[in-house]
């Protein structure tokens, strides 16, 4: 089974990106994140059309998460839970579904601004809360699959330049890499890792100063298995291709492959 999760940095603007890409690529299971539509306007029949069955939640100009299950697997998405249960958020960025036997949340964690500001402290806080869900659901769903653009580089071999992006850098700041940990300590592995070793692999990249091209990146999109799953996990990689693209998203999808 593959899984991808990818950032698409608005689903008006990238729609035919995703289209071009699921045909090509053909995953099992894709997360969304910042679709940045309101529900009427996602483009379901158009998924659907490539054999795609889509449950998202969104809103306008901001956010937005889906999951896209292909029908060729015989799968389809249940269970579908929106929001993180008991906190309370306008800001449309989690989604989870059960796929088979998998359980997937698929998490747009807060960016944070700047480190100190109203917003990271809203990040750290949501994480917080995304922390005490998770416990609950990965003792409800063993085989449980947490992915999606989290805002935070793991540790120094995920970003292009660690004296740059230090402790007074959003991404990279002590207290996130701490609650990303902390998410980890659940019984979740980071899938990348299980694969690689090695650093200067990213996902995202700044459109300015030609930060893909010199790969002036960081690895801030992560597919999370719980422990029950890793030894499934036969293929970890970043799929650059789309960054390519004329007007791509910013960030590329991290995909996974489970035997």
């Amino acid at each position: 089974m593959k899984i991808a999760s990818w950032n698409v940095n608005s689903l008006n603007a990238r729609q035919e990106h995703l289209l071009a890409w699921l045909g090509s690529r053909q995953p099992d299971v894709v997360g969304l994140q910042e679709t940045k539509l309101e529900d009427h306007r996602f483009p379901d029949s158009e998924i659907a059309a490539l054999g795609y069955r889509s449950v998202f939640a969104g809103q306008k100009t901001y956010n937005g998460v889906a999951i896209l299950v292909r029908s060729g697997s015989g799968l389809a998405p249940t269970d579908v839970q929106a929001g993180i249960p008991g906190f309370a958020d306008e800001q449309k960025r989690v989604i989870a579904a059960t796929v088979g036997d998998l359980r997937i949340v698929n998490l747009y964690v807060v960016n944070g601004q700047a480190v100190g500001s109203e917003k990271y402290d809203y990040k750290l806080r949501w994480l917080e809360a995304v922390h005490g869900w998770l416990a609950e659901e990965i003792a409800r769903y063993p085989n449980l699959v947490v992915l999606g653009d989290f805002n935070i580089a793991p540790d120094d071999r995920d970003v292009h330049d660690p004296k740059a992006w230090n402790d007074d850098s959003i991404l990279t700041s002590t207290a996130e890499r701490a609650a990303l940990r902390r998410l980890l300590d659940l019984g979740l592995v980071d899938s990348y890792r299980l694969q690689h070793e090695e650093g200067g692999v990213f996902s995202w990249w700044d459109y300015r100063a030609a930060g893909f091209r010199r790969n002036l990146g960081l690895r801030i999109d992560l597919v999370l298995l719980s422990t029950a799953l890793a030894g499934r996990c036969t293929e970890a990689s970043i799929d650059r291709e789309p960054r390519t693209w004329e007007r791509p998203s910013d960030h590329a999808p991290a995909m996974v492959t489970l035997g």
